[in-house]
């Protein structure tokens, strides 16, 4: 079988599914799975509970959460628990491919899909590489290719239809003092639809904005974002790392997201929190779940397995969130947001706002044989 894409879901299918004894090809049209990485990388404190994620790739755990109005009044929510960490997602992603390839994993880097063809057991794949067009023939291919899957189009799967765009910039020896902070900004001048973020965990320092694109120009609200930042983290004397960017999907987990032919994980599922756009925990989960769904049908044959992998099913756990993503978009104008920031520092309102950040509501935990629970078991 085939795997397109090896960014976070693309690895963890791989992984799991090479261990399971199948024959899998993981191709990405990167030279290196370290190459272009676009999420902060972000790891919630379920994530880290259920993933033995390695301690290396991890910074520092961030307790305390900083939410600001357009105003910049400022709401402070802390955890008794190690919330969040932020991933080093070069080293990560690199770890997993060697995990991937120790078991049997094939790696094909620089080709690019272009398009598959349904055959009577399986189908036929093409892609652009150095060499030219490359054809394979494979009984089953995982679409781990982002917002704008071309696995998707290609399998007549769902697509994505709304997201987000965030750009941020990462840096190194911010001067740090106190505990590491996850820091949030509502402003629809800056983060339309979003919110514009400093995560500084004493070792790296991300800075980024986020919004829908028709209403706003992302770069210039980044750097006017950072002009702003006096008190809270100065970037004059650190060392910037890298530009990081791309589209998030916020249209909740697509309803049909896999046939005989083929299924989608990650971005190309939309498996990512409609209302906070985190992604990782979601990613892992699901990738999980398809490894076992594809084990299954391709050991089996019986396409009834592939049932279990429906997307509608998972979309209902988010009502709430898809709710609250259509309430966040419809506050457009600062005022609007001043008024929901003063209601959720009000005491009756206030748990909701800890919730958001701190609550464990993730992507439902469906396994059905856990052949891969974990990042290391």
């Amino acid at each position: 079988m085939v795997v397109v894409g090896a960014g976070l879901a693309g690895l963890q299918s791989a992984r799991l599914l090479g261990r399971s004894g199948l024959r899998v090809l993981l191709v990405d049209q990167k030279r290196s799975v370290a190459e272009r990485v676009h999420t902060t990388g972000i790891f919630v404190r379920r994530t880290l509970e259920d993933f033995d994620l390695p301690e290396d790739c991890l910074g520092t755990a961030v307790r305390h959460v900083s939410l600001y109005s357009p105003s910049q009044r400022r709401m402070d929510l802390e955890s008794l628990f190690d919330e969040f960490r932020v991933g080093r997602m070069a080293k990560l992603y690199l770890r997993l491919l060697q995990e991937a390839t120790d078991s049997g994993v094939e790696w094909r880097p620089e080709n690019r899909f272009t398009g598959l063809l349904s055959l009577d057991e399986g189908v036929r794949i093409t892609f652009e590489c150095a060499d030219g067009i490359r054809t394979i023939d494979t009984r089953f291919v995982i679409g781990a290719d982002g917002v704008l899957s071309p696995v998707a189009r290609s399998l007549g799967l769902t697509l994505n239809r709304e997201w987000i765009v965030g750009v941020e910039d990462v840096y190194r020896g911010v001067a740090f003092s106190g505990e590491p902070r996850f820091h949030c900004f509502l402003d629809p001048r800056i983060a339309p639809g979003y919110l514009a973020w400093v995560v500084n965990d004493g070792q790296e320092a991300h800075v980024g904005v986020g919004g829908y694109a028709n209403r706003f120009r992302p770069i210039e609200a980044l750097e006017l974002f950072k002009r702003r930042l006096g008190g809270i983290i100065e970037l004059e004397t650190t060392k910037h790392v890298e530009r990081r960017g791309g589209r998030i999907p916020v249209g909740g987990v697509l309803p049909r997201i896999a046939n005989r032919y083929g299924l989608l994980v990650g971005d190309a599922a939309g498996a990512v929190s409609p209302l906070t756009a985190g992604g990782l925990d979601p990613c892992l989960r699901l990738s999980t779940v398809a490894a076992e769904v594809t084990a299954e049908y391709l050991r089996t044959g019986d396409a009834d397995s592939l049932a279990q992998y429906d997307g509608r099913r998972f979309r209902n756990r988010f009502s709430s969130r898809l709710w609250l993503r259509k309430g966040l978009n419809l506050l457009a104008h600062p005022l609007a947001l001043e008024a929901a920031f003063s209601a959720l520092s009000a005491p009756p309102l206030k748990p909701l706002a800890w919730k958001v950040f701190f609550g464990r509501g993730s992507f439902p935990d469906v396994s059905t044989s856990r052949i891969g629970a974990s990042l290391s078991h």
